[in-house]
Order: C-alpha cells, then sequence, then structure tokens
C-alpha cells in the first residue's frame, strides 16, 4: 500500500469529516484530497514525476500536510527542511536531497534566493501565505493560485516501496536522509488500527473498513502535533493518524505557547497531543495553572492520550498533568531512523520512573556483536529496532550501513542509543552516545545529569555538556534556567544545584561548573541545542 492510495481511500470514505484543523479554518477530507490533486498535477507540468523530491521548507499548516499527499499521489517523495537554517545549510539540504521543487513560507524568501541560483535542480517554487510585508517574489508562483487554477490530477498506480525522506537534525555532522518506505509509514500506524480491532490495512477496501469503525464507534483521532511537522515526531504521528481517517490539529504561533496549545485542546476537542519531553509540558503546566487563577481554566478533558518523544519526560512533571487530565502518558523512545525502541505509559495512579522503560515490540538492546544483552547483567548495549524501518540513507551507503545492520539474516535499525537493561526486562536509558561525555574514563550521559537538576523545585529546564579539560579529559558542566516567580531567598546557588546532583548521582557524574541563565535555549522539537549551551560556558 502507498500512502496517498490510503489518503484517497479515507476522503472516499468519510468525505464530510474534518482532515485539518489550523485555528479557524477547517478542510474536510474531500478538500484535502481534491487540493493535493490539484498539487500533483502542477508537480508533473512542472517536470516531476515518480522518483522525484519535493522540500517543505514551512511553518506547521494545512499545506506541510497538503504538500506530502501532493506529491505522494504523483509517486514524488517530500523532504523536511528545519526552518532555522542559514544558507550554507539550505544549500547542503538541497543539493544531497536533490530536491526538484520547494513549497516555501513566504517569510522564507530572502533566504531561499539567495541559494536558489546554485542549484539548477530545482525547477519550481511555491509560496505559501505571502502577505503585504513578505509578497511572492517574481521567481516564485502563489501556493494557492496553483490550487485554483490547475484540474486535479486523477488517481494512479502506486507502490509501497515509493519513498519518504526525513532528514536528521544533524547533530553529529551534515543532515541524513533518512529513507522511509510507504509501506513501513503504513506499518506504524498498526496499534492505531487495532483500537478497532483491525489489521494494517493491505487493500483500499481494508483501509475503508477500518475508517468506517473509527468513526462510527466515535473514536476518531484529533491530533495536535505540538512540535513541528518538520521533525520526526510530528510528522510520523501525524501521518498515522491521517492513516484512520483521523484529524490533524495545527499551532498558529512559529514558537512554542502554552495557553495556544490548551485553548486549542478546548476548542477542537482534542483527543491526542504529542509533546517533546518536559520542555513543553512545563509550559502546558504553567499555562492551566495561571488560567485556573484567572478563574477561567481550560477544559482539556477530551485529551485521552499525550505522547511525548525526542527528550525525557520527568514522573514529577507527568503526576503534575495529572492532575489536569485523566489522559494516558505515554513517553515514546523513537528517532528518525525508527519508531517503537521502548515506551514508558503513566496513569493516574500508576506512575513511570523517569528514564524507565518497556522494550518495544520490535525492540532489542544488543552488545557489539549483535547479541542480547542478559537482563540484569548491567552491561551497557545499543537499542535496536526491527519490523517496520527505514532502508537506509538517501545517497550514503556506508553510514547506511553503519547504522541498519544485517544480524542473522535480518536488518534492524541500530542508531546509536545506549541502554541497560534491568532483571524485569525493563530498559535504563542512557543516551545517544554521540553526546556521552568522557571524564577520567568514565562514561556519562547528559540526560541523565540534566534530569537530576529538573528534580530540583528551583530549575526549569537545563542543557548538560562536556568540555575538554586539561586534568579529566572533559569535564561535566551545565547551563540551568529557574522557575519564573522565586522569592530572594528561594533562588538557588550554582554551588547550591550541584550539591543537589551530588545528592542524586555519582559524584563523577555531577558538573564541575554550572552557569544560571534566564533562559535555557532548544530547538524547535524541543531538544538541546548543545551548541548553544557550549558557546554560553565559553563567553
Amino acid at each position: 500500500m502507498n500512502l496517498a492510495t490510503v489518503w484517497e481511500a479515507v476522503a472516499a470514505t468519510v468525505p464530510s469529516a474534518p482532515a485539518l484543523i489550523h485555528t479557524d479554518l477547517t478542510r474536510s477530507w474531500s478538500e484535502f484530497e481534491d487540493r493535493a490533486a490539484r498539487l500533483a498535477a502542477y508537480l508533473v507540468g512542472a517536470g516531476l514525476g515518480p522518483g522525484s523530491n519535493v522540500a517543505l521548507y514551512l511553518y506547521n499548516g494545512p499545506e506541510y500536510l497538503e504538500s506530502t499527499f501532493g506529491a505522494f499521489k504523483l509517486r514524488a517523495a517530500t523532504l523536511n527542511v528545519n526552518y532555522r537554517y542559514l544558507e550554507n545549510e539550505l544549500q547542503y539540504l538541497f543539493d544531497n536531497s536533490l530536491a526538484e521543487a520547494v513549497v516555501f513560507a513566504a517569510e522564507f524568501a530572502e533566504r531561499l534566493d539567495a541559494v536558489r541560483a546554485t542549484l539548477p535542480r530545482l525547477k519550481t517554487f511555491l509560496c505559501v501565505g505571502a502577505t503585504a510585508e513578505h509578497p511572492v517574489p517574481d521567481w516564485a508562483i502563489e501556493y494557492e493560485l496553483v490550487i485554483d487554477q490547475t484540474p486535479p490530477m486523477p488517481p494512479i498506480a502506486r507502490s509501497g516501496d515509493d519513498l519518504w525522506l526525513l532528514y536528521t537534525g544533524g547533530t553529529t555532522g551534515n543532515p541524513k536522509g533518512v529513507m522511509w518506505p510507504h509501506r513501513s509509514l503504513i506499518g506504524t500506524a498498526k496499534t492505531t488500527f487495532a483500537v478497532v480491532d483491525c489489521p494494517v490495512p493491505e487493500s483500499p477496501e481494508q483501509v475503508s473498513v477500518g475508517v468506517q469503525r473509527f468513526h462510527e464507534r466515535s473514536k476518531a483521532v484529533r491530533f495536535l502535533p505540538a512540535a513541528p511537522l518538520m521533525h520526526g515526531t510530528s510528522a510520523i504521528a501525524s501521518i498515522a493518524v491521517l492513516c484512520v481517517g483521523g484529524c490533524v490539529v495545527t499551532l498558529d504561533s512559529h514558537s512554542f505557547n502554552g495557553d495556544e496549545l490548551c485553548e486549542a485542546v478546548q476548542n477542537n476537542a482534542v483527543t491526542q497531543l504529542t509533546i517533546v519531553g518536559d520542555a513543553f509540558a512545563k509550559p502546558i503546566l504553567a499555562a492551566l495553572e495561571m488560567a485556573e487563577a484567572a478563574g477561567n481554566p481550560y477544559d482539556i478533558s477530551s485529551l485521552k492520550v499525550i505522547l511525548s518523544s525526542g527528550v525525557m519526560w520527568s514522573q514529577q512533571t507527568k503526576d503534575q498533568i495529572l492532575e489536569w487530565c485523566g489522559a494516558t502518558l505515554a513517553d515514546t523512545l523513537g528517532s528518525s531512523e525508527g519508531v517503537g525502541f521502548a515506551n514508558s505509559v503513566a496513569k493516574r495512579n500508576q506512575p513511570a520512573q523517569t528514564a524507565r522503560f518497556t522494550l518495544g515490540e520490535h525492540a532489542r538492546v544488543i552488545d557489539e556483536d549483535g547479541n542480547d544483552v542478559v537482563p540484569g547483567s548491567g552491561q551497557r548495549g545499543l537499542l535496536a529496532v526491527g519490523g517496520p524501518i527505514p532502508i537506509g540513507y538517501f545517497r550514503d551507503p556506508v553510514k547506511t550501513a553503519a547504522t541498519f545492520k544485517n544480524l542473522n539474516g535480518k536488518i534492524w535499525s541500530v542508531p546509536g542509543d545506549f541502554a541497560t537493561v534491568e532483571t524485569d526486562g525493563t530498559i535504563q536509558l542512557l543516551g545517544r552516545g554521540s553526546a556521552c561525555i568522557n571524564t577520567a574514563g568514565e562514561k556519562v550521559y547528559p540526560e541523565e545529569v540534566e534530569e537530576a537538576l529538573k528534580l530540583h523545585p528551583c530549575v526549569l529546564d537545563a542543557n548538560v555538556v562536556g568540555m575538554a579539560d586539561d586534568k579529566w579529559g572533559q569535564s561535566v558542566n551545565a547551563v540551568v534556567s529557574l522557575r519564573e516567580g522565586l522569592s530572594a531567598e528561594d533562588i538557588p546557588s550554582p554551588e547550591d544545584l550541584i550539591a543537589f546532583t551530588k545528592s542524586q548521582l555519582a559524584g563523577y557524574k555531577c558538573p564541575k561548573r554550572l552557569l544560571i541563565l534566564d533562559h535555557v535555549q532548544r530547538g524547535p522539537n524541543g531538544k538541546p541545542d548543545y551548541k548553544w549551551a557550549t558557546a554560553r560556558l565559553l563567553e
């Protein structure tokens, strides 16, 4: 099965049901399909076809998913563009991806114009959201004009081997394009289809049966991805929700706002929310608390599931969220290279321990020889996942072989996350090896130290990095931000916070140096910005 074929079947089954909601705009499934078909026809006319790649240089909004659907219709792939990239980063991405078209937000026109002349492969540029301040440049065409003036493209035969490209964040070098075949992406919706006792569909007819069951049983999903769709957490979850005829609700702000999210949940009866750990959960809690104190509390009772992925989500914050809603809180471990590595589920009266996860159905922890780590041995191993996974990195067979390993005749995705396996089979997540700090021969994982710091009642956020040290090789260093509203006598000193971590962790894991700053910068996906933290520590 191909995603475009799946979504066409959904549109035929529930044409009037909402597919996309953005502020006051609602697009039905029939409108979603029609607009995607018109975009597909335009791209074909511009010279694109099966195997072409379309870059999405956009904020969250209906156009992101419409463009994805449109590209899939003609058997092209889309690829994500980080809207914080500078010109040299954009040039690398467009060149490496062999992109032939760009759908871009009008605000990015100047930056795109600076690199487009060096990229002769690009055939067309579609501009979204033009205003008087940011008009459509003369080298581009207005997105809505394309939709209005292009007849829809009829459905065609497609393959489950068609690709979607998800570029990594490039934290350990240049971004890599992870090649996800459609059949694997559809496979990630397995647990969602299981809610209505349906298997992963293998035909449009099976799609229709599953979608009908969702709507007949009032289980249709309204999903809000709080993180940018340019990142895998939000994009893959949105794709799965659309496969079951759900609706994706997007926020208008270009930076995360807890009040905006709570309003959107309340106004649109959102049932499922994806966040990025404490970085998003804490602003949500602050919005809930302030609204209640003002006598106008938010109603978020529609939430059934809150998913988090990307960074750790502390037990303390989960407990606070559960005071506001009865949702199931699922802390999931995935990456651009695979999903379903592990999860940790918390409910009211059923807490979950920070960094302790249950392995996924297709996951294991392996040693350097590819053998399973023995539970309770204390041995550090690498997380690996099979099942519906990508097929490798675009145009990079060497790195593909290093990450997608053939173990006894089966391909496993092994992105580099370390863990230990407890006696009961649960795993203790240690973190990504590329961020590991080696201090006096001991390995320290930043995530573990960050979580220890955030247990302090005055700490809002923390980043931990390793820096060169003449004595230790590397030393552990931290930047921390504090909660607002602290009285002068409550504000801890750096020494107080270092002492606190020593009550939580072995001494070698604790920061040798700690800075308290007004804020701790994170990427738009909520992940730590270690380059920024290092720069602050070097000032």
